[in-house]
């Protein structure tokens, strides 16, 4: 099923396209959507010749967040299981922020809730001028603990606690002004500009580029030591199994407001 979900390929150049591959549900995250993307980066890494990881979205979104649907499931089986799906998935998210080649996201439509932690861990982001955002978890009762850091990193911690507070959606060019993407440009010249990044990553000596980034991310926030990753997990994993997190997800499948959506 991973190979379905999240597709990959590598030319004669070394560089490597990782195509989020469920449309029909604007690649929206599950577990074989994870795994699909932890069996790309064990592929990846044993290549020998690695020197750029693109990564795309099938259809017209690039990644919608966490499946909900899938989300509520989860949430009622135990607390293992719960902290299980969380680890698979910061990791999956640590191991593209770790990766030693440049790693370059192309953004079409929605890219919302993990979706924008999986750019933020990205070392480019050039997106199409339809491209919209937003880290809406608490919307749901849910938080983005395993995704702040790489977003601290990416935006500041002052528009983290903005726009994770808020939920609210932004467009292509306020995520340009604080950070989130590198580019925008128009949607039919979105393959166009990755294009031109990778050449000008391939200029560049691979050992060199995997050595700056890891000296680079030696400063990061999202360079988090094992016992915080381990809380961030913990908190992710006891969160989707709170009240909370019951009444949101039973707004989205009820089509209503949440009980805590006064005046709405």
């Amino acid at each position: 099923m991973s190979e379905k979900v999240v597709l990959r390929s590598v030319d004669a150049r070394g560089v490597a396209t990782v195509t989020l591959n469920r449309p029909e549900v604007s690649n929206a995250y599950d577990e074989a959507v994870i795994q699909g993307l932890h069996d790309a980066m064990d592929e990846l890494g044993a290549h020998p010749h690695l020197r750029v990881v693109v990564l795309c979205g099938a259809g017209k979104h690039f990644q919608a967040g966490a499946d909900l649907k899938w989300v509520r499931r989860v949430g009622a089986q135990p607390a293992e299981e719960n902290e299980r799906v969380s680890r698979a998935t910061a990791m999956a998210v640590h191991r593209l922020n770790t990766l030693p080649v440049p790693t370059l996201a192309l953004v079409q439509g929605g890219c919302f809730g993990g979706g924008t932690g999986i750019i933020a861990a990205c070392d480019v982001v050039i997106a199409a001028d339809d491209a919209m955002f937003s880290i809406a978890e608490t919307r749901w009762g849910l938080m983005a603990g395993i995704i702040l850091p790489q977003l601290a990193d990416a935006i500041g911690v002052r528009q983290v606690r903005r726009y994770a507070l808020s939920g609210e959606r932004f467009g292509a060019h306020e995520a340009l002004r604080i950070g989130l993407v590198h580019q925008v440009v128009p949607l039919a010249e979105l393959r166009a500009a990755g294009e031109r990044l990778v050449a000008q990553f391939l200029q560049n000596a691979p050992e060199a580029n995997a050595q700056t980034k890891a000296a680079a991310l030696e400063f990061a926030w999202g360079a988090v030591t094992d016992a915080v990753l381990e809380r961030l997990i913990a908190q992710h994993a006891a969160k989707r199994r709170s009240a909370e997190a019951i009444e949101g997800l039973a707004s989205f499948a009820e089509k209503r407001a949440a009980s805590w959506s006064a005046g709405t």
